[in-house]
């Protein structure tokens, strides 16, 4: 087909070694020969990687292979099917976590759409951060083996260090999500998994109590466990509801656990580093989607691995004038607190069909109707920006939250927000002319086809996402051309620029066409 044999080595789908039959030369094959494939994709669906599940009877061979770590593939920072389940976990508010491909395939065939898997791996912060970004509430699924569970509760303190509620479920003996997704009915399972998901202290209790309540050490050890899981909650509150709720499982007094807490929280804890955002490299290569209308070469190899320097860059504004990225963010906000509530048409601009249409225009529009936070959500989500101002991301993460929760945005919230710097910014926002915000647009003579308020609330919602993109693109070149000031890298530097031109023309064209 065409790639290149450097790159299919590079991300692991073919194994390159040295020809004992041939001296100097090279004996090459497929990775996942003789395999079924799970492609895995990222947050915004690039695929990253593959796992391979064997389907021959060799018992020799591993009976799953996933891809090795890459320039573009990092296991401990991607769940499995985050990019089709995104959507239900936020609508939902539940997030089900359970271990292999084949346990989220059969759920998902069998209607629960809100579960990812950590295929195999130990659970990491990296991956409970993408579940934090889309809802506060996990719920792990254990199949009947004892050892792996207790093996898995380990991941439990973690989800609970990032201010999560975990809740726990087990099947029966012998089954796992898959062979009991495919056993029951669609409304068998979500009835199981609605009248047996516990509260994660019950559970580790119901689990570690058989073993220890006849032996008092062993029953110490147990509580002395649990508070430590407890420890790990950074809400106040929370933390007591647990001890009493443990106090009575345990049949222990409510001063001893809050002393055991306290003792916890009195040792010394090791340094963390500061929690840096790993958010990959966009408007390179995963940038380049249908929503950003470029076409993309399959036989063409990953940016990231022609520019290898670049992955896990977060594009940010360095050389950028701070005040046009502060503009665009701030009108987002406006947007999502003035109008978030509203449902209007958006006009998406799609690659036309040129091959069989050479006559056709470039792109073709496609109607979509959104509710305007769910828009602004979809391709914030889609490019994984994270706003530049503190305050703006503390608003989005409230409005996203608060729509999580009700499906609507209550603007009063920010009016009385604890935080002043918040509730004035708010405050003034609501306290402009709306009908002022909106008729910028005859300031800018720009003449719109329709003088409704949905059709020019479209188009504005839709330039300022344009916009954003823009400026953060700009930003990334300034910076690339300083690289080149410097002499560094001269030649990626360069090609890297062509690529950022080339994605900004497409945006502008894009931008043009909405204005």
């Amino acid at each position: 087909k065409g790639y290149n044999l450097k790159y299919l080595e590079q991300t692991g789908l073919t194994i390159v070694k040295d020809d004992p039959n041939n001296p100097g030369g090279k004996k090459q094959f497929d990775r996942f020969k003789g395999r079924v494939l799970f492609p895995i994709h990222s947050m915004s669906g690039r695929v990253l990687g593959f796992g391979g599940r064997i389907l021959g009877n060799d018992k020799k061979a591993a009976k799953y292979l996933n891809s090795p770590e890459s320039l573009i593939y990092h296991k401990s920072n991607v769940l499995y099917g985050i990019h089709f389940a995104k959507q239900a976990i936020a609508k939902e508010d539940n997030c089900y976590l359970v271990e292999g491909y084949t346990d989220v395939i059969s759920m998902y065939q069998s209607g629960i759409e809100n579960v990812v898997a950590s295929s195999g791996t130990a659970l990491t912060e990296s991956q409970i951060r993408l579940v934090n970004r889309l809802t506060k509430n996990i719920t792990v699924l254990f199949d009947g083996d004892a050892a792996g569970i207790r093996a898995a509760l380990r991941g439990i303190d973690l989800i609970l260090e990032q201010g999560m509620n975990v809740r726990v479920l087990t099947f029966p003996d012998g089954d796992d999500p898959d062979s009991f997704a495919k056993k029951h009915s669609s409304e068998e399972l979500k009835e199981y998994l609605h009248a047996n998901a516990q509260d994660f202290i019950k559970f580790k209790v119901s689990l570690l109590l058989e073993d220890a309540k006849k032996d008092p050490v062993k029953k110490a050890g147990l509580i002395h466990d649990i508070v430590m899981s407890i420890s790990k909650i950074p809400d106040g509150i929370q933390q007591e509801v647990y001890l009493q709720e443990c106090s009575r499982l345990m049949d222990i007094s409510e001063s001893v656990l809050f002393n055991e807490l306290a003792q916890l929280k009195s040792k010394p804890q090791k340094p963390t580093k500061p929690y840096r955002s790993q958010q990959p490299l966009r408007s390179v290569s995963q940038g380049r989607s249908q929503n950003s209308g470029v076409q993309v070469d399959p036989n063409e190899p990953p940016l990231e691995v022609l520019y290898p320097e670049m992955v896990g860059m977060q594009i940010t504004p360095k050389a950028q004038k701070i005040d046009e990225l502060n503009k665009y963010e701030r009108e987002i906000i406006k947007a999502l607190v003035l109008y978030g509530n509203l449902q209007v048409d958006f006009e998406h601009y799609v690659d036309a069909d040129t091959v069989s249409n050479p006559y056709a225009d470039k792109y073709e529009i496609e109607i979509i109707p959104n509710v305007v936070s769910r828009e602004i959500y979809l391709n914030i989500q889609e490019d994984e920006i994270e706003f530049a101002d503190p305050m703006f991301q503390a608003i989005y993460n409230d409005v996203m939250e608060q729509l999580v929760q009700s499906e609507t945005i209550t603007v009063d919230t920010f009016i009385n927000h604890p935080d002043k710097e918040i509730s004035n910014f708010v405050t003034s926002v609501l306290m402009d002319d709306e009908q002022h915000f909106l008729s910028d647009w005859e300031g800018k003579e720009i003449m719109v086809k329709s003088k409704t308020k949905s059709s020019v609330l479209s188009k504005y919602v839709l330039e300022i996402i344009f916009n954003l993109r823009r400026v953060l693109i700009d930003a990334k070149i300034n910076e690339l051309k300083s690289d080149l000031t410097a002499g560094n890298n001269r030649e990626v530097a360069l090609e890297a620029i062509g690529n950022y031109l080339g994605l900004r023309t497409l945006i502008c064209e894009k931008l043009g066409r909405v204005i």
